[in-house]
């Protein structure tokens, strides 16, 4: 007796959509002539008949099938694409307090890492990733580096030049020349030609 009734609703139900859907698309051709001029408001209405009667491409005359299918996906990217543009791109910003709270953390424990700094507001119930932490670290003054040019001069003294080569003679023998050249005058430290190197 449920099995009967419980049919007996699906097809009355069935039966009013099929003609709230042939009446939809007769007014349609009675607005417009031969050639139907659908409106967005047609479009939204098949685009959801579907979701609520299973039996609609039967009454389906002004459009295609996959007419009613295009209108579907051109509706569900409108609505995601409303869904992302409403939303602020990026990170959310975090508040001028929070940036206090790190910068004088950074402040009281200069030797601390970002990820220590992480940890701690943390366990405050704070969560932030590690970039924006060292983003608001304050920036401290380093002393500038010496330049190159500087840096030859003040060990200059100190610096020598070693160079092993070989150079052949006019009767076709070679010679292994080893010498340590200083810098700060261009004083041979060291000279030694051979014929025959050995590691000593």
């Amino acid at each position: 007796m449920l099995i009967l009734v419980t049919t007996s609703a699906r097809s009355r139900l069935s039966l009013q959509a099929e003609n709230a859907a042939l009446r939809h698309q007769l007014s349609v051709y009675r607005k417009s002539g031969k050639r139907p001029r659908i409106r967005p408001a047609d479009r939204m209405l098949w685009s959801v008949m579907p979701r609520l009667w299973s039996g609609w491409r039967a009454a389906l005359f002004f459009v295609q099938p996959r007419t009613v299918t295009t209108w579907q996906k051109k509706r569900f990217r409108d609505h995601r694409r409303a869904l992302s543009q409403s939303a602020k791109p990026g990170r959310p910003r975090i508040s001028p307090e929070l940036r206090k709270l790190i910068r004088r953390i950074w402040e009281a424990n200069p030797t601390w890492g970002s990820p220590k700094i992480v940890a701690e507001l943390a366990m405050l119930g704070i969560n932030v990733a590690k970039s924006t932490v060292e983003k608001y670290q304050p920036k401290r003054a380093r002393p500038p580096s010496p330049t190159w040019r500087t840096f030859l001069d003040q060990h200059v003294r100190d610096l020598v030049s070693i160079d092993f080569f070989i150079v052949p003679t006019a009767t076709f023998r070679v010679l292994f020349v080893f010498f340590v050249l200083a810098h700060d005058r261009r004083r041979i430290v060291r000279f030694n030609v051979t014929e025959h190197p050995t590691a000593q």
